[in-house]
Order: structure tokens, then sequence, then C-alpha cells
């Protein structure tokens, strides 16, 4: 028998195995939100690695992070995902451990816009200080970082991407990480040329001209 949720549940456990398979997130490491209906948010449980997440084991809360009635525990980092909904009206939300993006998190301070798809992501990447995981000063920290932008570093600890929908926001996480791939591999080599201003606004120009969904 259907039950209210059960579509965006069984949606969000496939975005998470496939973030899972992806090799975005490892074990129950990384976690990931849809917002469903108005009042609601469906999110990956605390304590299971999301390869294997099923639809019945997502959790449901309201927009102030209440339990639904017999859902399970959610992620341990529900108050950035439901500030990220709240704050900037997004339909989902996806935390990862990557392992490039994570690495950067703990040298840098920015990923700088080295490759004009970056726009999409809302430009150069900042990264939020350190704090302990799971706490409501992580979650204030990685959103003042996310103001203005799509994505986010956390300091010695992941990324963070939210996005209209949740196909979307795997799709932002896929590319987070492989520009900060390309950013790594480049200062292997040398300093890396960054876009300047009237560059991206060339992007932006050239994409509105064309009429692409994004920069192609």
């Amino acid at each position: 028998m259907r039950t209210q949720f059960d579509t965006e549940r069984e949606e969000l456990a496939a975005a998470a195995r496939r973030l899972a398979a992806e090799r975005l997130v490892l074990g129950t490491a990384g976690n990931v939100s849809l917002r469903a209906g108005d009042e609601h948010v469906v999110i990956s449980p605390t304590g299971i690695a999301l390869a294997d997440l099923r639809a019945d084991q997502v959790a449901v809360v309201d927009l102030q992070g209440r339990p639904a009635e017999d859902s399970p525990a959610p992620t341990s980092e529900l108050d950035l995902h439901l500030g990220a909904i709240n704050r900037f009206g997004a339909g989902a939300v996806v935390h990862t451990h990557s392992p490039i993006a994570t690495a950067l998190s703990c040298v840098v301070d920015e990923v700088p816009i080295v490759h004009y798809t970056m726009l999409l992501l809302g430009g150069a990447v900042p990264v939020a200080p350190y704090r302990t995981f799971g706490t409501g000063e992580l979650a204030a920290t990685t959103l003042d970082a996310l103001e203005g932008r799509r994505a986010a570093l956390m300091a010695s600890h992941g990324a963070v991407v939210h996005a209209g929908d949740v196909d979307e926001a795997v799709e932002l996480a896929l590319l987070l990480e492989w520009a900060c791939e390309v950013y790594w591999r480049a200062v292997q080599v040398g300093t890396p040329r960054v876009l300047d201003e009237a560059e991206q606004r060339a992007v932006v120009e050239a994409v509105v001209e064309r009429g692409y969904g994004g920069a192609g």
C-alpha cells in the first residue's frame, strides 16, 4: 500500500545510492534531502550506508525538524539541510565527503573559477570554517558560506550543494568534485588561470544568446 511521500522517499533513496556509486560518499558519511510538498522534507537517516538505502528507511520531518510519526531518525546534519531549504528555498540538498573536494577543504580558503562551468555552482567555491559535525555551529557557518552560491566546501570535512530538485543536486555535486579535481591537477603544474569578471559575463551572455539550459 502506498502512503504519503512514498514517491519522494523513492527518489531520495535512488539519489543516495547514485551518490555512493559515483564515489561521492562512503558508508554512512554524507547525506541528502528533498523537499516534499509545502511543509515536509524527506532526508537520509542516521546510521545507514547510502549505498544500501531503501525508500522505507528514509526519514520524514517537517520544516522545523519535527519527525513524522514512525519516521526513522534523520541524519545528524539535519540543521544544515533545513537551513538551506528554509533560507535559500532549496528543493534538495546534497552533502558529500567526496575525496578531492574534501582534500581541498583541508588546504584552501576558496576554489577559484578555473573553468566556466563553475558558474553553475554560483562562481568561486568558498570554504566554510571548521566546526564539529552535526552541530548548529557547523550549519550556521556553512549556510553563510553558501550565501549567493549553490556550492561550498566545509573545512576538513566535505562539500555541500543545493538545487531545485534532487537530480540536479546530485549533478551539481558531481560537477563540484570534477571542478575541484581540475583545480587540484592544475596546481600541480603551475598557477591556474582564473576567469575574470569580463570573462564570466561573456559566458553568461553566450548562454543566454544561444539559449542553452546551462553552460555547455
